[in-house]
């Protein structure tokens, strides 16, 4: 399998080539186009108790298509729903915890597991919930802006606003709280923020979806106002 993306970072789209036979996983809604050929399986993945958890506990789509090559290979063209930059991780054995709304697609031997016990600490954020994925290929992630990546070293704290985080390296320390106490989170516009403790990578998102919802609420409430 092979990976590359175009367009980036505002609108950008991941082109995927598949080696014959080569199956990947990709989120409901996520698939652009592709070559002629090319199936699609939409499975409960793991089941229909992990589909079920996966759904509830991770906020992500109750199936998944998985995309099958012919023998003859095939590609495939993925994009996210909102505009942004996408990135391409190859993984070794390696976990990361990623922002629910970020994953767009990954290699058969990565699992998604929404049932990370430490997924319930971020449920209150701003809708943001965690999923884990680990395993061995290649995971591909979105963002809502371009991604800023950040390396921690042993001890080094960061604080990230929820809205902001797409994904961390597992193992990583991390704290999820209210900034300035409850007074500024409900005047300010400002939510939670998590501290994240290295070592490890940080990946965040230079625009929030939360804060764009927050200001485009107000035209929005007016202009229903205004049909009654």
């Amino acid at each position: 399998m092979q990976a590359e993306i175009l367009y980036r970072p505002a609108y950008s789209m991941c082109v995927i080539t598949l080696a014959p036979e080569e199956e990947i996983r990709v989120e409901a809604g996520s698939m652009v186009s592709m070559t002629d050929g090319v199936a699609v399986d939409t499975r409960m993945e793991g089941g229909l108790f992990s589909s079920l958890k996966r759904s509830l506990l991770g906020g992500e789509s109750f199936f998944l298509n998985v995309f099958r090559a012919p023998a003859f290979g095939g590609q495939i063209n993925l994009a996210p729903v909102l505009p942004g930059d996408m990135m391409i991780l190859k993984m070794e054995d390696d976990a990361l915890m990623v922002q629910s709304g970020a994953y767009v697609a990954s290699s058969m031997g990565i699992e998604v597991d929404a049932t990370w016990g430490g997924a319930r600490t971020f449920f209150a954020s701003e809708g943001l919930i965690m999923l884990r994925a680990r395993g061995y290929g290649l995971l591909v992630l979105s963002s809502y802006g371009a991604i800023h990546p950040i390396e921690l070293a042993a001890g080094q704290r960061y604080t990230v606003d929820t809205g902001h985080l797409v994904a961390f390296t597992q193992g990583m320390g991390f704290n999820v709280r209210a900034i300035g106490g409850l007074r500024p989170t409900v005047l300010s516009g400002e939510g939670l923020v998590v501290d994240l403790t290295g070592p490890g990578r940080v990946y965040m998102q230079t625009r929030s979806e939360d804060a764009f919802m927050s200001w485009l609420r107000p035209y929005m409430d007016k202009h229903d106002q205004e049909k009654k």
